[in-house]
């Protein structure tokens, strides 16, 4: 099992997936700006965890830092700033973007664009000494921190160019789906994936639900 530090792990998807995590046996630190709000965090999931995963909170230096496997979870505004003063920390590990570069207006919500990029590329870029994978990008905050056994409708779509790192993550993707993540192609096609949540959330909107993508005719 793996210590997993999730920057941005006291917001809503951050502190989901690191609750999934955790139950799959994982070691996790939540990491915060702010020590306190993540120690906050991690105290208020330890308390739903049962078996070999634990829950901790860190500023995001330390948890990075401790972390074998780094989740980024962040706000798309401020994430170069923040990617980029990780970068000694996260040289040499395997860093997972789930970051969803969204706009919101009257009409809804919109991926914005980035031109020829994504934020997971952004992040390769910033973190030239990491091994950047884009993954989870789909899954509801809500679904993540709910009392589901697992999220087994769901599949997590998994993008990169490192083929070791992005094996990694697929195993990864069973303590939240129950089953191995889909291998998505190379990290370029995070253009595509992280826009798509903006669909995701319209529909939720529309129909008054939690949706997700599975993918169908895999033959398993």
């Amino acid at each position: 099992m793996s210590t997993i530090a999730i920057i941005g792990g006291t917001g809503p998807q951050g502190k989901g997936l690191g609750y999934r995590f955790a139950k799959g046996g994982h070691d996790v630190i939540l990491g915060s700006r702010s020590e306190e709000r993540a120690v906050e965090a991690a105290t208020d999931l330890a308390g739903r965890i049962s078996g070999n995963g634990s829950v901790n909170g860190a500023a995001n230096e330390k948890a990075a830092e401790a972390a074998d496997l780094v989740l980024l979870a962040i706000p798309f505004d401020g994430h170069d700033d923040l990617v980029a003063s990780l970068a000694p920390q996260l040289a040499g590990k395997v860093v997972i973007s789930c970051v969803n570069p969204l706009g919101f207006d009257k009409r809804g919500p919109f991926g914005l664009d980035l031109g020829p990029t994504s934020a997971a590329e952004t992040a390769q870029g910033l973190l030239p000494d990491a091994r950047v994978v884009g993954a989870f990008h789909h899954l509801s905050a809500v679904s993540l921190i709910s009392e589901a056994d697992l999220l087994d409708h769901e599949d997590v779509l998994v993008c990169g160019d490192d083929a070791e790192s992005k094996a990694a993550v697929i195993e990864l993707a069973s303590t939240v789906t129950g089953k191995a993540g889909i291998d998505a192609g190379a990290l370029r096609l995070a253009r595509q994936l992280e826009p798509l949540t903006a669909v995701l959330i319209s529909i939720n909107k529309r129909y008054k639900v939690r949706s997700g993508l599975a993918v169908v005719g895999l033959g398993h």
